[in-house]
């Protein structure tokens, strides 16, 4: 397996200002939300065999929102890189606490997982209240809850992701590229 390299957000920084290519790998509703001013964007669910715009560039550093994203799919992203390759330590979250700039637009949706955990969260809570107050027969709507999430880890698949992602409030959410355009 090949490992990518380390980098801190202040590295980074100066890594960009000497014409490396910052890789944003979060997914596009995440992106559109907020992201570092630059940042090419090439989300992890699209990513194939062909490098495109990083395979022109001499240093590469990909960053998701933590650092565990970029490092579970490492190899794959090390093998999309000419030259050498990184990883933001820490991600967009020790970015921002180096005091980095980042772009938020808080017109843009909020990120479709940070959705369901609100919605999962309520729906367990009114069922349980319910089953509480009323009838035990609203355990039923937590429990109903509780198997889709097992369902989801266990397959991979979010039926209440895909149900939210098509909300109208959810379609406003920009296509992938580079947010200002840029390339190596």
């Amino acid at each position: 397996m090949t490992v990518l390299k380390s980098v801190s957000p202040e590295q980074a920084a100066a890594l960009i200002r000497d014409g490396a290519m910052l890789i944003d790998v979060r997914e596009a509703d995440e992106f559109a939300r907020e992201r570092i001013p630059g940042a090419l964007h090439m989300p992890l669910s699209r990513l194939d065999g062909g490098a495109g715009p990083i395979a022109d560039c001499d240093v590469a550093i990909f960053h998701c929102r933590s650092g565990a994203r970029t490092r579970a799919n490492e190899a794959r992203l090390a093998a999309l890189a000419r030259g050498e390759a990184y990883v933001l330590e820490g991600g967009l979250q020790s970015w921002k606490a180096a005091g980095l700039p980042v772009r938020r637009d808080r017109r843009q949706p909020i990120e479709i997982m940070r959705q369901v955990q609100i919605v999962a969260g309520l729906l367990i809570l009114l069922g349980v209240l319910l089953g509480a107050v009323f009838s035990p027969a609203f355990y039923g709507m937590a429990a109903f809850v509780g198997v889709g999430l097992v369902f989801a880890g266990v397959t991979g698949t979010c039926s209440m992701a895909k149900f939210l992602s098509s909300m109208p409030w959810n379609r406003r959410v920009a296509a992938g590229g580079s947010a200002d355009g840029r390339s190596c």
